[in-house]
């Protein structure tokens, strides 16, 4: 059985949400100081450029369960979020975003669930108030695509960026040092004992994502190439195809010269030719993204730098 009052620790990466964080400094205290648990808050400002990590220090200053860190540049939320659970203390850690879209007012069941021995618990999305129809689209067809071709098994159907991990889950997370991945599918791909709770996500209090068209781009083939090896074996298999069907066309030539046919000339060979090149355009182009990812992990870069923190000890 888990302690009577754990600490529990709060991970939020946070980019350009100086308006937001101020209440939710205040729900988190509202709702954790009744919730009998000790707890801190880790913030992990991903370089904004609003006053963010400013603000950050001023709350810090006043309560030491606040403890913020701010990257040298916009390393992205996965690395965010990373770098605040190197830093969680607790038994347990919530990782939720900034925004308020996800109300803490959810944490208490979150730890409920935890306390029955549950170690990683989703709190997967009933409704999504505000949200553009193209992110509906996209995350809906996203989380289809990783179901269907990873062996990551069952993922929400809405997909699940709120979660609580046991410590032993932080430990077993921080061991990996891959750079271009998905942090919420990662913890999923570790096992351990999963649990699922559902909650609706609200509207955005104040400013807009910064998740852009491209940084969702570059998730997918992260997610794609960190867990599948779909695209590989679809390489395969359309080369078996295109040489099968190559096969059968020449023996179609065969067949009507012998049989003193016309053969159709440059039309039909242009045809193959384009295919063909269009082809193997894009099977380098997967083999480059493959090979990139490879070249990118060898360099063993650091995943995020440092520039500054709320607190002097760490």
């Amino acid at each position: 059985m888990n302690p009577r009052r754990p600490l529990l620790t709060i991970v939020t990466p946070a980019f350009n949400e100086a308006e937001n964080l101020p209440a939710m400094y205040e729900r988190l205290r509202a709702v954790l100081d009744g919730a009998g648990v000790t707890w801190e808050w880790v913030v992990v400002d991903d370089h904004s450029q609003d006053g963010t990590f400013a603000l950050l220090a001023s709350l810090a200053k006043d309560d030491p369960r606040l403890r913020a860190v701010r990257f040298s540049r916009n390393f992205g939320s996965h690395a965010a979020i990373h770098c605040g659970l190197s830093l969680a203390r607790g038994e347990c850690a919530v990782v939720m975003a900034s925004d308020l879209q996800d109300p803490p007012e959810v944490i208490p069941q979150l730890l409920a669930v935890w306390r029955e021995d549950n170690q990683i618990i989703w709190a997967v999305r009933n409704r999504r108030e505000g949200e553009k129809r193209t992110t509906l689209l996209f995350s809906r067809y996203y989380y289809w695509l990783m179901r269907h071709i990873s062996s990551l098994g069952r993922l929400p159907p809405n997909g699940a960026d709120f979660w609580l991990m046991d410590r032993v889950v932080i430990d077993a997370y921080l061991q990996f040092r891959e750079v271009n991945i998905s942090a919420m599918l990662l913890i999923h791909w570790l096992g351990f004992q999963q649990e699922v709770i559902y909650y609706d996500k609200q509207a955005r209090l104040h400013g807009s994502s910064g998740w852009s068209l491209k940084k969702k781009f570059k998730l997918v083939l992260d997610s794609v190439t960190s867990f599948t090896y779909f695209p590989i074996r679809l390489m395969s298999y359309v080369g078996i195809t295109v040489a099968a069907v190559g096969f059968l066309y020449a023996l179609i030539i065969v067949t009507n010269a012998i049989l003193g046919r016309p053969v159709e000339g440059w039309s039909s060979l242009m045809v193959v030719i384009l295919v063909l090149g269009g082809i193997q355009m894009g099977m380098l182009g997967i083999l480059g993204e493959y090979l990139w990812r490879s070249h990118d992990e060898a360099r063993q870069r650091p995943r995020y730098l440092i520039e500054r923190r709320t607190t002097a000890e760490e």
